[in-house]
């Protein structure tokens, strides 16, 4: 309980004073980068101070320019581990509604993160089209196909979104794996327990050439290869 506490603490206060002046750096001197070095020291210190460690495997397969990376989810520490691990300056797509975070929101907005409203295929229609033009530009994204955390740890359906915007883009879809965050935080508890995560990055799926007719063939080779990362296990063993 004490380590949530200053944990939770440090955060807050992490957050209070890096989000103004992150902000500040990427939206009157451009410097984007900068942005994402403070965005890096937080979830350095949130996974630090709850004493959750990560181990990751893979890393070679990631080619040069712009991915998708499709990933499970298991845990609150997923996306802290991931965004650590995958790229210096990785976008996400994202659940709309967590942009009503106090400053989260605007800082997400400045670093390029896409907002999709699954309830709304209009508006989701568009953030895949912003998401897809970001890519051609040469971000990367990270993309939660399932959508939402798994309580088992087996795979959810695959949302199409995420694929549609690699297609769009005509980028490469690399699956990930990450296990073992589930155990940091219990159903209903706010209690962050130190765990030891592993990432499992697979090889690069390509695109190139596909219509968006291919994208239930695409999401189903995807899902397969996410599967079998997953039954490679835990790195720590």
């Amino acid at each position: 309980m004490l380590r949530s506490v200053v944990t939770y603490g440090a955060i807050l206060a992490y957050i209070a004073v890096a989000g103004p002046l992150g902000l500040l750096i990427a939206s009157v001197f451009r410097w984007k980068r900068g942005l994402y070095a403070l965005g890096h020291g937080g979830a350095w210190l949130a996974l630090t101070l709850a004493g959750i460690r990560y181990r990751v495997t893979g890393r070679e397969r990631v080619p040069r320019g712009a991915v998708v990376f499709c990933s499970n989810h298991e845990s609150n520490v997923d996306p802290a581990v991931l965004f650590q691990v995958l790229h210096p300056q990785l976008h996400v797509l994202y659940k709309a509604e967590l942009h009503g975070f106090p400053i989260m929101g605007t800082v997400f907005d400045v670093g390029g993160f896409v907002p999709i409203d699954r309830g709304d295929r209009e508006k989701a229609m568009v953030s895949i089209a912003r998401g897809a033009e970001s890519l051609r530009a040469g971000n990367s994204f990270l993309i939660f196909p399932e959508g939402t955390r798994s309580r088992t740890g087996h795979l959810l359906p695959f949302k199409k979104g995420g694929f549609i915007m690699a297609i769009q883009a005509q980028v490469p879809i690399v699956p990930v794996a990450v296990q073992g965050g589930r155990a940091a935080m219990r159903k209903g508890s706010a209690v962050v327990r130190p765990v030891r995560v592993s990432v499992r990055i697979g090889a690069p799926v390509p695109t190139a050439g596909l219509t968006l007719d291919d994208r239930d063939a695409l999401i189903e080779n995807v899902r397969e290869q996410v599967e079998a990362l997953l039954e490679g296990g835990s790195l720590w063993a």
